[in-house]
């Protein structure tokens, strides 16, 4: 990756209002350099950010965990079947009182779900789903499997998925900013959202992000 010909002082500038969640546009405009140059910037720190996250993602989870999968962009409302027309699938797990990984999918077979569980969760963990026909394998599997019923409740005592359901919440609300996200970028944002999610410290994320920036673009 080529080092960015910003000053030094501009740079920092630049990571601290992407850290607080500045779009490129407003960025460049009380930074005073380009919008290009500004959005070109803030592809530059996603890139790193991926890199980062993809290096830290060979951590097993255990104990317990919660699955679902959820749907971005298109136009069509609706998170699964017709509703998901044109919307890029995304799965899901979070460990309890610790992080969450994502990853980008082309279906939501229960093939593809169960084959993310297996590499992801230490057998014998307490996996809580929803109940998703999907899922319905987790059931014969080594692992212990709890659903909950959204038709008929959210939450029995610790049977629920509330907190990757937050997460996906937490995403969407962060990338509906930008108006709409190139496809061929998606990967970007959505691991910056995982990112942002396992580092909630603000002052943390300002030191990874810098350090990372420090040795690629400074």
């Amino acid at each position: 990756m080529k080092r960015s010909k910003l000053t030094k002082e501009k740079q920092l500038k630049l990571i601290e209002h992407f850290v607080a969640g500045t779009t490129a546009r407003t960025s460049s405009v009380l930074v005073k350099v380009n919008k290009t140059t500004a959005s070109y910037y803030f592809l530059r720190l996603r890139e790193l950010i991926f890199k980062y996250e993809t290096e830290k993602e060979k951590e097993i989870f255990n104990g317990e965990i919660e699955v679902d999968e959820s749907y971005f962009g298109g136009k069509r409302k609706g998170k699964r079947g017709r509703g998901a027309k044109d919307k890029i699938p995304v799965f899901g797990l979070l460990k309890r009182g610790g992080k969450v990984y994502v990853k980008i999918i082309n279906n939501t077979t229960s093939t593809t779900l169960f084959g993310i569980i297996k590499q992801k969760v230490q057998p014998d963990s307490i996996v809580y789903t929803d109940s998703y026909r999907s899922y319905n394998i987790l059931d014969v599997s080594e692992f212990k499997h709890f659903r909950i019923n959204h038709d008929e409740k959210f939450a029995e005592e610790k049977n629920h998925i509330n907190g990757i359901e937050n997460f996906w919440n937490q995403a969407k609300r962060h990338l509906r900013k930008f108006n709409g996200i190139p496809k061929e970028h998606f990967h970007l944002f959505i691991k910056e959202c995982q990112f942002r999610f396992n580092n909630k410290d603000i002052e943390k994320q300002l030191e990874i992000i810098y350090n990372l920036a420090k040795k690629e673009l400074f």
